[in-house]
């Protein structure tokens, strides 16, 4: 579950990890309400406008922008709230703005340079462990440095039995070129921001940038956090903190009826039960020269109701040109699921414009592929894998 700005923000400050503080506000109104507030909490001059939306790259879009007065601060927020806002992380449509952040200005001048660097945590999957992701370049364009001079990307590795050792922080702080009063903010902020990380159960804490201001502090001026989905059981107040507006309409309606689906960009429908079995069954489609246009687990059940749902649910994406159904039957008999495919395409009338392939092995397979191809319907059977590969092949061309 991705987080926006703020709430990233209100989670980081929670553990003790310092923020550019800012207002959410919806509106120009609100926007000014936020800016005095500000002003009289922190004595900031200037405010920062920021869109609020799931996506990175808001500054090149032309979602954040600073404000020298309160008739500046109205003008923007007036002017970034309902745009779509293109970014190099959202469709060519965009993202529309519902809200934005007020943020205090932190780059005001002092006895130092101010520094960016760049912070994220996350896990290497590869080698099992946590690691923290780390550069001297931070700012808009990380995605080059790590492209162009990647040799300016650090990476701490974190033993899970031990966690994040101070030594760890230190070395952190010290190759970021840190010294003074900024070498201990940096060691106090990189293990607040890894104990965050842990007990948020996130799946990622990206902060682009980390800024040492001119008095030596270090803090969070962006907060990129995306929550794993499977323990919110553990985070309720983190649940409620969910953006259905900024996430895939499709998805949404299918985890309301209990689906498991991911949107994708082929041509070819999935539906399927397992999610191993629809792993094989995207290489599958790929192999048959078709591309995935989802990941679709309809679970250990597939009766009419649900295959309906399914059906409708695959069909909302335009650019579906077949569908493949491939079903294990183990605890579920194939020949009930192939009377509630057939049941499901009856109901659905003249809905289904597109060929279905159905692949049915396990208990009763014969008998459900006898009942697919005496069913009268445009629908085409398979029992093997190489079967459904050809007949998907088929279709396509």
């Amino acid at each position: 579950m991705n987080l926006h700005e703020y709430q990233g923000k209100e989670i980081l400050a929670g553990f003790g990890v310092r923020v550019q503080r800012g207002v959410v506000a919806h509106n120009p109104q609100e926007a000014v309400a936020a800016a005095k507030q500000l002003t009289q909490e922190t004595g900031t001059g200037w405010h920062v406008i920021k869109a609020q939306i799931h996506a990175g790259g808001r500054g090149k879009g032309g979602g954040v922008k600073l404000a020298k007065d309160l008739k500046q601060v109205e003008e923007l927020a007036e002017q970034i709230i309902g745009m779509n806002l293109v970014t190099p992380q959202t469709s060519a449509e965009g993202k529309k703005v519902h809200q934005v952040l007020v943020a205090e200005d932190v780059y005001y001048p002092g006895d130092s340079e101010t520094s960016e660097f760049y912070m994220s945590v996350l896990l290497n999957r590869s080698k099992g462990r946590n690691m923290i992701m780390y550069s001297t370049e931070g700012g808009m364009d990380i995605e080059e440095v790590a492209e162009k001079t990647p040799h300016l990307i650090f990476t701490e590795e974190i033993d899970p039995a031990v966690g994040l050792m101070p030594f760890q922080a230190r070395r952190i702080a010290f190759n970021l070129g840190l010294s003074g009063n900024a070498f201990k903010e940096m060691v106090k902020f990189v293990s607040s921001l890894y104990t965050a990380y842990i007990k948020s159960d996130a799946s990622l804490f990206e902060i682009n940038p980390v800024l040492k201001t001119s008095d030596d502090k270090i803090m969070a001026v962006d907060a990129k956090v995306t929550i794993d989905d499977n323990a919110l059981f553990r985070h309720k107040d983190y649940a409620e903190m969910r953006d259905l507006r900024e996430e895939n309409p499709i998805e949404v309606e299918a985890k309301a009826v209990g689906l498991n689906y991911v949107d994708l960009d082929g041509n070819v429908g999935c539906m399927v039960n397992g999610a191993g079995l629809a792993m094989a069954t995207m290489d599958l489609i790929k192999q048959a020269g078709g591309e995935p246009a989802n990941f679709l687990d309809v679970g250990g059940t597939a009766d009419a109701k649900r295959v309906e749902t399914a059906f409708r649910i695959i069909l909302k994406d335009p650019n579906v040109k077949a569908i493949l159904i491939n079903i294990f039957g183990g605890i579920v008999r194939c020949d009930r699921v192939a009377q509630g495919i057939v049941d499901a395409y009856k109901n659905m009338g003249d809905a289904i414009k597109v060929p279905i392939i159905v692949r049915l092995q396990g208990t009763n397979a014969e008998i459900a592929k006898e009942l697919i191809d005496n069913s009268g319907l445009a629908v085409h059977s398979a029992v093997q894998f190489q079967e459904a590969a050809d007949k998907v092949k088929e279709v396509l061309s």
